[in-house]
């Protein structure tokens, strides 16, 4: 099964139709609901996009009437307005800019190829997901994540915290840079960066490769993944998923790979073309978003603005 553009397109108008106090084509609603499991997939996350859409209207302040200088009388125009114009105007309106945000809304939100429900997230931005058992994935800046029901997932890139119910009936599985990783009731958090897989845990345990090497990690154990080789090490299990409290850690990290991840972290466009130095360190984030060369004292390095960016170059 392959949800696509028209599918969405479709429940785009279905989800805003169904919603009009006056709609009536309830029964061909149902065929093309029942006609493929993807068409309710895709209505149910227009439904909720819309929700989330109303929200954003709802807080809208009302608009204010202009205020001009009385116009001298003027004659009645022959095609006048009729009564109420105004207000099926603004209702107009409110449906037009409640489409557009379910658009943007739904641009983090599509599906893939067998019925995979995909998330991304801009730079500096971060997603709470809510699983159906119960779990929640937390989505941090520049990542992009499947899911296939509420038991399995795909991290593409970027960074996640997985908080998960345990089911040894039927254990969540992530797939990550290739990899499978298996939980076993588990807070644990993931970060892939190109070929570089990051796994921590803060509770329960993961087993990474269980076809393969069966690396087991409990709580305040990690294990990095670099050109095809493992390292194991021991981290705080205070520190895992820090970068939800505005923290970033690294460890024998290059200054490009810094770079790349306060550019994800902030939305700030950080570069570096150094990948000889490696700094290991870290740093709050409102501190350097608030001011970029913050990141100067603390790393003790040269940080220059460049266009709408910084770069970032040893001493």
């Amino acid at each position: 099964m392959t949800t696509d553009q028209p599918i969405r397109d479709a429940a785009l108008a279905w989800g805003i139709a169904t919603r009009a106090p006056d709609f009536a084509d309830w029964d061909g609603f149902t065929v093309w609901l029942e006609a493929d499991p993807a068409h309710a997939a895709a209505y149910d996350a227009v439904q909720s996009a819309l929700e989330e859409a109303d929200a954003v209207l709802a807080a809208l302040p009302e608009p204010q009437p202009q205020r001009h200088p009385e116009p001298e009388p003027a004659p009645e125009p022959a095609n006048d307005n009729p009564p109420g114009w105004l207000t099926a105007r603004r209702g107009w309106l409110g449906g037009a800019i409640a489409a557009s945000l379910v658009v943007a809304l739904t641009s983090i939100l599509w599906f893939g190829p067998g019925g995979e429900t995909l998330y991304r997230t801009a730079p500096g931005e971060t997603r709470l997901i809510a699983l159906a058992d119960g779990s929640t994935v937390e989505l941090a800046g520049g990542s992009t994540l499947a899911l296939a029901g509420a038991r399995a997932a795909r991290l593409e890139q970027g960074q996640a915290l997985f908080t998960i119910r345990h089911d040894a009936a039927d254990p969540f599985v992530l797939t990550a840079g290739g990899e499978r990783l298996v939980d076993a009731g588990t807070v644990f958090d993931v970060r892939l960066a190109g070929e570089t897989l990051d796994v921590t845990v803060a509770e329960g345990a993961v087993i990474v490769d269980p076809q393969g090497q069966a690396i087991r990690l409990d709580p305040g154990e990690r294990v990095v993944r670099e050109a095809g080789r493992f390292r194991l090490a021991e981290v705080d299990t205070a520190a895992v998923g820090e970068w939800r409290r505005g923290r970033i850690s690294f460890d024998s990290a290059s200054l490009a790979e810094i770079a790349a991840e306060l550019t994800r972290a902030t939305g700030t466009r950080f570069t570096s073309t150094d990948t000889a130095t490696r700094l290991s360190g870290s740093i709050a984030l409102d501190a350097v978003r608030a001011d970029p060369q913050a990141l100067a004292p603390l790393l003790a390095v040269r940080v220059t603005r460049a266009g709408d960016g910084w770069i970032i170059a040893a001493r």
